[in-house]
């Protein structure tokens, strides 16, 4: 009985540290408020623009406090989250109006944990979509090569409207 019992601890802990293997290593998670942070600026990006194919929309760029700081500083601080919200352009005769979500991009600073990508764990989430994470480890360094272009503003392209 107590070598059964024995087996079934061991074979209970071997399946959950499997279960732990198995699980992505992605522990930022979609921030769900993120309509709450601070807003940073908004940018339309109209069909005349190369980027319209693929970005072609209002573009809300939001910051959590940690972020307000490294807007402030120029130096992000870790748990910097910094959203990206994509919404389709929607013309009628008289204006121009935010439509369906395209997709929202995320950007959490974590400087020892994501060293290789800058600091920076990158996100998105098509249409929205908190379960449609899609960015594979190639497109987060491309990402990450990208945002390199800022090494002055610590990868981060946007700046509070002035």
């Amino acid at each position: 009985m107590r070598a059964t019992l024995m087996m079934v601890f061991v074979a209970a802990g071997f399946a959950g540290a499997l279960s732990l293997a198995a699980q992505p290593d992605d522990p930022a998670e979609f921030p769900k408020e993120f309509r709450t942070f601070a807003h940073v600026k908004t940018v339309l990006i109209g069909p005349q623009s190369p980027y319209a194919a693929t970005d072609a929309g209002f573009h809300h760029i939001y910051a959590n406090p940690q972020a307000v700081e490294g807007y402030k500083t120029g130096k992000f601080p870790d748990g910097s989250i910094l959203v990206y919200d994509l919404l389709e352009a929607k013309e009628s005769p008289a204006n121009t109006t935010e439509g369906a979500t395209r997709r929202i991009d995320v950007m959490v600073k974590e400087s020892a944990r994501y060293a290789a990508t800058g600091g920076w764990h990158f996100m998105s989430f098509a249409g929205g979509d908190p379960a449609a994470h899609k960015l594979t480890v190639e497109q987060q360094g491309k990402c990450a090569a990208c945002h390199a272009q800022r090494k002055d503003h610590d990868s981060v392209f946007s700046q509070f409207r002035k």
